[in-house]
């Protein structure tokens, strides 16, 4: 049993921010900052690709729900809703999970680095995905 199926079971322990019958959110234990909660589902999915569509729109309902709570209650005006799929992505827990991780202005966590496109890479890569 993975460690975020013994967190919703209540084998181990968690600062709990919200639960229903079918999703827990808890404090992360190792935040990015002060209030960086996950959102599970109580039933074990690796990734996005196997949960079943009506609970992934469950899921995500309670990422709302919760981002707007942690929004009221701790006084953050933006916010960042991350999830990772697969070991390169960063998935550490092979459990599908939504990180909602409150922002400051200065504390250090800055946008994304984008790149671009060399000649012909965006074509190729529409070929690929419509052919």
């Amino acid at each position: 049993m993975c460690i975020f199926c013994q967190i919703a079971s209540g084998e181990l322990p968690s600062y709990k921010v919200y639960e229903d019958e079918k999703t827990l959110a808890f404090l992360d234990i190792t935040p990015v900052s002060p209030g960086h909660t996950l959102v599970v589902t109580k039933t074990h999915y690796q990734d996005l690709e196997n949960i079943p569509e009506m609970e992934l729109v469950n899921l995500i309902k309670v990422v709302k729900k919760v981002s707007q709570l942690l929004k009221d209650k701790l006084g953050f005006n933006g916010y960042n809703v991350t999830n990772n799929n697969g070991v390169l992505a960063g998935q550490t827990i092979p459990h599908l999970h939504f990180h909602i991780i409150p922002r400051h202005a200065g504390d250090g966590h800055g946008p994304w680095q984008h790149g671009q496109y060399q000649p012909g890479e965006a074509e190729e890569i529409i070929k690929k995905i419509t052919s």
